[in-house]
């Protein structure tokens, strides 16, 4: 995974961006009607039940758009949240706290849904023995917030990107000539630019999971859309050499099953691909 500072670093360019993105050359809309020397405060009010995250990131855009604002929290990340609730108060400029309104909205809407279906996924695993992973099937420039959301939600991550895990996937081994090749290759690469990255390799059936089971060096091994008992099979066969992971089309009715297999864990893209954002709404008072 990334260093905290990168992740910092990603998080400052993602709040950036996103200012620029909303605000640009000014929000004439606030410039037109409210004074600059105009101070208000507004809650963040929940309509709606889940796991609230993205509280601490709020915070950040508070800071980054006026140094001045205020925040005086009630809920923090990770708390279960119902309607009605009051997350916490802002107070400040009126002019810096429309122009941070939008983009703690959307990122706290989406990290809430992602944290909301982690939470489930944990859930449905209790007791299995298998963790929930991530992938990186995220919004592009937003994958910093939504891996964060699915830590706060309980779930763990998978690599952050192409850059702090090996993962040989089915393309990769075509294109290298094979799983052995793609492998010996890999651990080459590696060496010769004294690179220290862990191994995941994709098996799409049993023969493969026997093929790369020959090779030394390998982290884990991605069991790809098998089977209930095929998974067993290959949990059975990998034993303790390696780290087992189910993958592909896994959802809320099969994922207990999976987990049931013995795989250590067990990755979703649905986590972060496939939810509804929780609303939220910022309200002055």
């Amino acid at each position: 995974m990334i260093s905290e500072a990168q992740f910092q670093a990603e998080l400052h360019l993602l709040i950036s961006n996103a200012i620029r993105e909303d605000v640009g050359t000014g929000d004439y809309s606030s410039l037109a009607c409210i004074p600059d020397t105009a101070h208000g405060q507004a809650r963040l009010l929940v309509k709606d039940q889940g796991i609230i995250a993205g509280v601490e990131l709020a915070k950040m855009i508070f800071e980054y758009v006026d140094p001045n604002l205020k925040v005086r929290t009630f809920i923090e990340d990770g708390t279960h949240v119902e309607f009605g609730d009051v997350v916490f108060e802002v107070s400040g400029s009126s002019q810096s706290i429309l122009k941070s309104e939008r983009v703690v909205l959307n990122t706290m809407q989406r990290m809430s849904a992602i944290a909301s279906k982690t939470g489930q996924y944990v859930a449905l695993l209790e007791g299995t023995g298998a963790k929930i992973l991530d992938t990186r099937k995220t919004t592009p420039n937003f994958r910093v917030a939504e891996k964060w959301a699915v830590k706060i939600g309980g779930g763990e991550n998978h690599r952050f990107a192409l850059y702090d895990m090996i993962m040989l996937k089915d393309n990769h081994i075509d294109f290298a000539g094979g799983i052995t090749l793609a492998i010996k290759k890999t651990k080459e690469y590696l060496k010769a630019n004294n690179l220290d990255l862990k191994i995941i390799v994709e098996a799409r059936d049993l023969d493969e999971i026997r093929e790369i089971l020959l090779s030394d060096g390998v982290y884990r091994i991605l069991i790809d859309n098998f089977n209930y008992e095929d998974t067993k099979t290959a949990v059975a066969l990998i034993g303790k050499k390696c780290q087992t992971e189910s993958s592909g089309n896994i959802s809320e009715k099969t994922l207990r099953e999976y987990g049931l297999c013995g795989v250590d864990y067990v990755s979703s893209g649905a986590l972060t691909h496939s939810v509804y954002n929780m609303d939220l709404s910022l309200k002055a008072f």
